[in-house]
């Protein structure tokens, strides 16, 4: 295990213009890669709470406030992380608000998840949940203003934590088998989000992005 956290972090040079005379000045960019296991990826600090896997930092993630000040990353991954974590959704919607406290307004979380109805999801039980863009909807204030302006049942998951995230980039990834079959029949994406929505076993993996807003 690293003796610092800094040993880890990115540092960058926010270069001003030259024709102004301003001096170069250096910002601390971190980048936190929690529940790494195996993954350790270059340039961010590599968490996990079991120490075989030699991580940067132990932390156990169920157990709040994380060691982490506030405001102070720019991007964490997730990487098959946030389905284990959290069964009681008490725990589950603290480790939500730590992620917000800890990200830097406009810091992004890159989650990765298996799909609900998926095969990688339903036969690890260490799965405690189903992780879905849509349940990260909830926590943007932009879209519970907007519900509570419609009436709409939609749980206002932003104004009760007191966070908020907006959602970016959604990728799907399908299983092997539909990926040659979309490939091979050239489906449109129209095609491709029907098929997942009629059957399960389709998209094997979400990826999507989450910036903390404000």
């Amino acid at each position: 295990m690293r003796d610092s956290w800094a040993a880890s972090s990115l540092v960058t040079i926010d270069r001003h213009n030259a024709m102004t005379g301003q001096d170069f000045s250096a910002r601390i960019v971190m980048r936190l890669n929690l529940g790494c296991g195996r993954d350790k990826r270059a340039g961010y600090i590599n968490v996990d709470k079991y120490p075989v896997f030699e991580p940067d930092q132990l932390v156990d993630l169920e157990q709040i406030p994380w060691p982490f000040a506030d405001n102070s990353v720019d991007e964490i991954v997730l990487h098959h992380v946030l389905e284990h974590l959290g069964q009681e959704t008490r725990v589950f919607l603290a480790i939500v608000t730590e992620l917000y406290r800890v990200l830097k307004v406009g810091g992004v979380v890159e989650i990765t998840v298996p799909h609900p109805r998926s095969d990688l999801y339903l036969g690890d039980p260490t799965h405690v949940r189903p992780i879905t863009p849509a349940m990260f909807h909830l926590l943007s204030k932009k879209n519970c203003a907007e519900w509570s302006r419609l009436g709409t049942p939609h749980t206002r998951l932003a104004e009760i934590l007191d966070v908020d995230f907006e959602v970016g980039q959604i990728r799907n990834r399908l299983a092997p088998a539909w990926a040659q079959k979309a490939e091979r029949e050239k489906w449109p994406q129209a095609r491709v989000r029907e098929a997942a929505e009629l059957y399960n076993n389709v998209v094997e993996e979400i990826i999507f992005t989450a910036r903390k807003a404000s």
